[in-house]
C-alpha cells in the first residue's frame, strides 16, 4: 500500500506548472507504463488515463492522480518524463519558483494570458484557449526565384510546353469551418486560412490565374471543380492546378456538410499537365517513427499541431456504409497528371494552427526556391527532405515525436518545368518556328 500523498513542495510544483503540463505533456503508453513499473499507477488507472478522448483530459486525469499516489510519485514522474524525451518538462518542474518568476523561459508562450487557478477549475478550459505558437516563424515569403533564359532554352523542347501567360488556371478549395449540425464532429481547421492565402500568393507569382473558394459542401466542391474544368480559357493556356484542403479519410475529402467527395479528372483537360495537391488525412495513424501509437486516436489537440483527419472510428465506417460510399480518390487513369498528397496512405496529415499545414509550408518553400531549375516531380521529392530524421516539432508538443511523409502519383509523359519569369521575348522567339506541340 502506498504511503500518504506526495510532499507539499512537490504538490505545489505540479499545481504551479499545471497549465504548462496540460499544453505540452505527451501522455502515451510509454510514459504510463513507466509509472506502472514504479507502482505509481495501477492497471485500472493506466487504462482510465489512456481511455480519455483528448490529450488534455489524459493530462489532467494523470495530474489529478499523481498527488494521491505517495511520496515517490513526483520523482517517478520526473524519471518518466526523461525516459519519454520530455526533459524540458522535468526541468520545468524542478526549477525554483524564484527563477521561474524572473527568468526568460524558452518554452512556447500562450497566445493569450490566463489567470492561474486551481486544478479543479481548470478542468473546464477549452482547446481554443490552450493553443500556443511553437515559434515566431511565418510562411516563407521569399519571392519566386526566376528561371534564366539559358536554362529555359536547354529544357523547353524536352518538357511540356509552358510559355503561355498566364501559365494556366489554379483552383484552391479550402474548407476551414464545418457545419455545426451536419458535421458536428469535424473540428474547424485552424490554420487552413493560412494555407489558402499561401497558395494564392504562390501560384499568382508563378503566373497562374488563381481562384480561391472556402467552406464548400461536397456538392459545392463538385460543382466548383466541374465548372473549373468547363472553363474555355483552358484551351489557351498550358497547364492547370487544383488544390483541395479539408478534413479527409483514405480516398476522399469532406465537404463542410460532412459528406465525402471523390475526385476524378476531366476529358477537357487532356494533353496538358494537370497538377493536383491534396491537403487532407488519408487515415488516422500517427507516424511516430519507430514508436507506434496504439489505442484510440485523439482528435482534439490543445497545441498548434492538429490533424486533418475526419470522423474516426466506428462512426465513420457506419456513415460511409450508410451512404453507400467507397471513398477512393480516382488516381490518375489518364495521362499528364501529377497528384501530391500531404501524407502516406493510412496516415494523418499535420497542420500548425498558426503557420498552416506542414505539406503546404514545404510545398510553398520548394516551389519558390526550386521551380527555376527543377521539374515538378523532383520538387515533390524534395518536399519530403525536412521530414526526414528529426521530427518537425521541438519537445513540448504532444506531437513532438510525430513525423509526416508526403507522396505523389504521376502519369506525366514529360518533365514539368514551370519556367517562372522567363522574359516574353525568349518565349516568343523559341517557339516562333516550332509547331504547336503539347
Amino acid at each position: 500500500m502506498l504511503e500518504c500523498g506526495m510532499s507539499a513542495r512537490d504538490r505545489q510544483a505540479l499545481k504551479r506548472r499545471s497549465a504548462d503540463l496540460c499544453k505540452q505533456l505527451v501522455v502515451d503508453e510509454l510514459l504510463v507504463q513507466s509509472l506502472q513499473a514504479d507502482s505509481i499507477l495501477t492497471e485500472s488507472m493506466a487504462e482510465s488515463i489512456l481511455a480519455e478522448q483528448t490529450s488534455q483530459k489524459c493530462s489532467w486525469r494523470l495530474l489529478l492522480l499523481l498527488p494521491k499516489r505517495g511520496p515517490r510519485a513526483f520523482s517517478s514522474f520526473i524519471s518518466a518524463l526523461k525516459e519519454t524525451e520530455q526533459q524540458h518538462l522535468s526541468d520545468l518542474l524542478t526549477e525554483s519558483p524564484e527563477r521561474d518568476r524572473v527568468g526568460d523561459s524558452s518554452l512556447p508562450l500562450p497566445t493569450q494570458e490566463e489567470p492561474r487557478t486551481d486544478v479543479t477549475s481548470r478542468l473546464c478550459f477549452s482547446a481554443e484557449s490552450m493553443e500556443f505558437s511553437l515559434d515566431a516563424d511565418s510562411p516563407i515569403n521569399t519571392p519566386v526565384l526566376p528561371c534564366t533564359p539559358d536554362f529555359y532554352l536547354s529544357r523547353c523542347q524536352q518538357s511540356y510546353r509552358m510559355n503561355s501567360s498566364p501559365r494556366g488556371f489554379a483552383l484552391v478549395i479550402s474548407n476551414v469551418t464545418f457545419d455545426s449540425h451536419a458535421a458536428s464532429d469535424l473540428d474547424p481547421r485552424k490554420g487552413g486560412e493560412v494555407d489558402d492565402e499561401v497558395l494564392r500568393k504562390l501560384f499568382t507569382e508563378l503566373d497562374y490565374r488563381v481562384t480561391v473558394h472556402r467552406d464548400l459542401t461536397a456538392q459545392g466542391m463538385r460543382n466548383c471543380i466541374e465548372e473549373f474544368c468547363r472553363c474555355l480559357g483552358h484551351q489557351t493556356v498550358d497547364s492547370c492546378v487544383v488544390c483541395l484542403l479539408s478534413h479527409g479519410v483514405d480516398g476522399a475529402v469532406y465537404g463542410t456538410d460532412g459528406q465525402l467527395l471523390q475526385v476524378g479528372s476531366s476529358d477537357r483537360l487532356q494533353n496538358k499537365p494537370k497538377m493536383f495537391f491534396i491537403q487532407a488525412c488519408r487515415g488516422e495513424e500517427m507516424d511516430c517513427g519507430v514508436e507506434q501509437m496504439d489505442g484510440p486516436v485523439r482528435t482534439s489537440s490543445p497545441s498548434c499541431e492538429q490533424r486533418d483527419a475526419g470522423r474516426e472510428g466506428q462512426g465513420e465506417s457506419q456513415q460511409r456504409g450508410a451512404l453507400g460510399i467507397k471513398p477512393r480518390i480516382k488516381l490518375p487513369q489518364r495521362s499528364d497528371m501529377i497528384c501530391g498528397f500531404a501524407s502516406l496512405k493510412g496516415t494523418a496529415a499535420m497542420r500548425n494552427t498558426k503557420r498552416g499545414s506542414w505539406f503546404i509550408q514545404e510545398l510553398n518553400s520548394a516551389l519558390r526556391l526550386r521551380s527555376r531549375d527543377t521539374h515538378l516531380a523532383d520538387i515533390l521529392v524534395q518536399v519530403n527532405a525536412p521530414y526526414k530524421g528529426e521530427g518537425r516539432l521541438r519537445s513540448g508538443n504532444r506531437h513532438h515525436r510525430c513525423k509526416e511523409m508526403s507522396e505523389f502519383t504521376s502519369s506525366l509523359r514529360k518533365d514539368v518545368y514551370l519556367f517562372p519569369q522567363v522574359p516574353a521575348p525568349v518565349l516568343e522567339n523559341k517557339y516562333a518556328h516550332r509547331p504547336f506541340l503539347r
